[in-house]
């Protein structure tokens, strides 16, 4: 039998993706809803259904790139209706990850700050470089750049690479975190962790980690051409996460490589 998807934010640039993504993939697309304020048409022949809640009751994973001021609902109606929740939207603050992680004690729940397969090898591999870098000789900065649209900065995805270098190195993102330098800052604080986010034109994604220590630069860049890279990766964690036990994983888990 298919496993039955719908799509939250089904009108988006990506739900249109997504929804070509689910019907290559022998999936079964049971409709969607649309990203809240979009005002978008939804993609010819897609059911549209009133709510969350009616979405994830005709479904069995729900794939969810809507809008971070939704999340904690979303959390709650994906919890309360016991079907699995891909998640892919980005700019959570604190409480709202809380909410994803919450919920993920009821239902299975696949959050990722980027579906890529190339990406989630990049943040693998940044985590052992953050361990076998040490934050007293190699400064970590993460650079990106997306489209002039994009709304939050910096990225989930660099977000998740400072996240995987502070891990590689057992300290807490939120506590080494510099963004948005300016004016006359003082020297660099040994073992923070800088961030600066470009926006402009239509750029799909570009990030790259940068391990600067006075002998050698290290970088590690990965470079997105089509959004198409992260809807096949969120259809694939759709079909992975199906049937699962209640839990918060990752695409590391989806790619087998946990």
């Amino acid at each position: 039998m298919a496993v039955r998807i719908g799509i939250a934010g089904v009108s988006g640039r990506m739900g249109y993706l997504l929804v070509e993504e689910v019907r290559a993939a022998g999936a079964e697309l049971v409709g969607g809803i649309g990203r809240p304020g979009s005002g978008n048409a939804a993609p010819e022949g897609v059911a549209l259904l009133p709510d969350i809640t009616a979405l994830a009751a005709a479904s069995d994973v729900v794939i969810d790139f809507t809008n971070a001021a939704i999340a904690r609902p979303y959390a709650a109606a994906m919890a309360a209706s016991g079907k699995a929740w891909v998640l892919g939207t980005s700019g959570l603050s604190e409480a709202d990850e809380a909410a994803v992680a919450a919920a993920a004690k009821s239902v299975p729940v696949v959050y990722a700050s980027n579906f890529s397969a190339g990406v989630n090898l990049v943040l693998a591999l940044a985590e052992r470089m953050g361990a076998a870098l040490p934050a007293d000789a190699y400064d970590a900065e993460i650079m990106e750049m997306h489209h002039r649209q994009k709304v939050d900065a910096p990225s989930g995805t660099a977000i998740g690479m400072g996240r995987a270098v502070a891990k590689g190195r057992g300290v807490a993102l939120s506590d080494v975190m510099e963004s948005g330098r300016h004016g006359h800052t003082g020297a660099r604080t040994t073992g923070d962790i800088g961030f600066a986010a470009l926006r402009g034109g239509q750029v799909v994604g570009e990030h790259t980690l940068i391990f600067a220590a006075a002998t050698e630069h290290i970088a590690l860049t990965h470079r997105a051409f089509d959004r198409r890279a992260f809807a096949t990766g969120a259809v694939r964690a759709a079909l992975w996460v199906a049937g699962k036990p209640p839990g918060l994983y990752s695409m590391i888990d989806v790619l087998g490589m946990a």
